[in-house]
């Protein structure tokens, strides 16, 4: 990927699916942090409807919220992230979805990046369809 500076909206890339705009400023683009968390997220929630769909089960809905705590003395670096997932499905028991979770930890790549300087905790609800 390449980065090119925008004269003072941030910096640019062409991606397959259109330009992307990252900016300290959130009024000009998508902030770098809001990058890195939603990455995280999103990865993880992807892997664990994947663990889920590998064991055969359904998957009516997924989400994933993320409360992240920053170090405003520290450069304002992340410290902790949450994330909460929230299955809607018919068939999973929560004992299953427990499991699921914890193999989607360990397989998610970008979590594995961060693991030694940010902490990142899983939660989950299930929701029956």
């Amino acid at each position: 990927m390449k980065f090119t500076y925008n004269h003072n909206e941030g910096f640019e890339t062409d991606t397959e699916f259109g330009k992307m705009t990252i900016s300290g400023n959130e009024e000009k683009g998508y902030r770098p942090y809001q990058m890195m968390v939603g990455s995280i997220a999103v990865c993880s929630a992807s892997v664990l409807k994947k663990v889920l769909e590998k064991k055969r089960f359904t998957v009516e809905d997924i989400s994933v919220e993320a409360d992240v705590e920053r170090d405003e003395q520290n450069a304002n670096k992340l410290t902790k992230i949450a994330l909460h997932f929230t299955v809607i499905s018919s068939d999973i028991e929560d004992t299953k979805l427990a499991k699921a979770v914890e193999t989607a930890h360990k397989h998610c790549p970008m979590a594995r990046t961060v693991e030694d300087a940010v902490e990142i905790t899983e939660t989950y609800e299930l929701k029956q369809a």
